[in-house]
């Protein structure tokens, strides 16, 4: 599992990046291609701070459900204050592993940036197939980390930084295993699409922003990275901002798969 530990101050940051445009962008396209209707059951696996699921909701109504899943108390928490208007909207602690609904209990599920923490994908998966009815639909994104560029004028300091961050995920590339995988489980992949999280400006409310950020808070202390160097590494952004020289890219997958009759 990740070794990130998602108490109530990571929760609130990955909250504030979850409110970027770059991020309501992301949400959009992931309500789109999963096309809900109105009176359907969803489960959100890893539901963070419940800004999907509380976009689901408003689409399915009082007639539907979403159920959301997250690891992490603090999200639960933060989720449920979120959707407290919404009565058809519940959260619990669970694990991707052990989802807490019976066989074929809903329409659709959601997954997003939660599987490339997961170790055993295999498992997650036969867990996700297990709640879906037979042609249930399902929308997983998730990041490949190899896709991340950054400009920096320190490339040592930067390849310390990083190898730092690495630790935060199990799966590093796991997009481009997942079709395989999804087929194995039994699912028929029906979309992709890469969704970039591109930022050529070091501003507030930009995914690239709020990223940084927590890198910087996650690599100090881990793989040699003292907190000067970290906060070093953190403040050339603004300074290549002032040049003209910052430059921040990674890419996002979406994948959307339909479960097996059989």
């Amino acid at each position: 599992m990740s070794t990130f530990k998602f108490d109530e101050e990571l929760s609130k940051k990955i909250e504030a990046v979850y409110l970027t445009s770059d991020v309501v962008a992301q949400r959009r396209e992931v309500l789109d291609v999963l096309e809900l209707k109105a009176g359907e059951r969803v489960v959100d696996i890893g539901t963070g701070p419940g800004l999907l699921a509380c976009e689901m909701a408003a689409v399915v109504g009082p007639k539907g459900r979403i159920c959301g899943v997250d690891a992490s108390g603090a999200m639960v928490a933060i989720a449920s204050r979120r959707c407290s208007e919404q009565s058809w909207v519940e959260f619990q602690m669970a694990d991707a592993l052990q989802l807490p609904y019976p066989d074929a209990s809903f329409d659709a599920a959601v997954s997003t940036q939660v599987y490339e923490f997961v170790s055993d994908i295999p498992g997650a998966l036969a867990e996700l197939r297990r709640v879906l009815r037979p042609g249930g639909r399902v929308a997983i994104l998730d990041t490949d980390y190899g896709s991340l560029v950054i400009h920096t004028e320190d490339a040592p300091r930067m390849a310390r930084v990083l190898a730092a961050w690495d630790e935060h995920f199990v799966h590093a590339h796991l997009p481009r295993i997942l079709s395989s995988e999804l087929r194995k489980a039994g699912f028929s992949v029906r979309h992709r699409a890469a969704i970039p999280m591109f930022n050529p400006e070091f501003q507030d409310n930009t995914y690239g922003k709020g990223m940084l950020t927590m890198v910087a808070s996650f690599a100090a202390g881990r793989k040699g990275v003292t907190q000067n160097e970290a906060e070093a590494w953190f403040a050339e952004f603004a300074t290549l901002q002032a040049e003209g020289k910052f430059f921040f890219s990674i890419n996002r997958y979406l994948f959307v798969a339909e479960k097996d009759a059989a």
